[in-house]
């Protein structure tokens, strides 16, 4: 057996091969922890990368909140606001329209008194007139022209 050349050929061989099985072991085992090291390096980026987008999540559902919230609230200060508007404006409407029914009753009343005096003016021209045709018609040119120096001399008496 250690005469025989085949046997030292075998052995050889399994020493080759248990040399080379043990430098690519080595190289394999290095491969294998080299991506090993790499997939772990992807697995802790990609775990901060999801607690990133949990956090920006959050931040947003709490923004989301916040303008909802902030949102609701302009809301109820609009109603409040037009509500207190309306109240204003009917005010305003109701102030209007009193002023102006005033306004017109004012007016009323001015023509009214206008009519009133324009029918006694009337009134005294008829009068006027008839007692200017009265006395024409009763009264004599003598008598007349008396009763003219007497208002005439009165006249300057009731001047001063």
């Amino acid at each position: 057996m250690f005469a025989d050349p085949s046997f030292w050929v075998g052995l050889a061989f399994l020493l080759v091969v248990a040399m080379t099985f043990k430098k690519i072991s080595r190289a394999m085992t290095a491969m294998l922890d080299t991506r090993a090291a790499k997939i772990r390096t992807q697995i802790e980026e990609a775990r901060k990368l999801r607690e990133d987008a949990q956090a920006l999540l959050a931040e947003y559902q709490r923004k989301q909140r916040d303008a909802m919230a902030e949102a609701e609230k302009i809301i109820s200060a609009a109603k409040t606001e037009a509500a207190r508007l309306k109240v204003q404006a009917e005010k305003d409407l109701e102030h209007a329209l009193a002023r102006r029914k005033e306004q017109a009753l004012e007016r009323i009343a001015q023509s009214e008194a206008q009519a009133i005096a324009q029918v006694r003016n009337m009134a005294v021209d008829a009068a006027l007139a008839a007692a200017e045709a009265l006395i024409a018609k009763s009264l004599d040119g003598a008598k007349r022209d008396a009763l003219t120096d007497k208002a005439i001399g009165e006249l300057a008496g009731k001047l001063h």
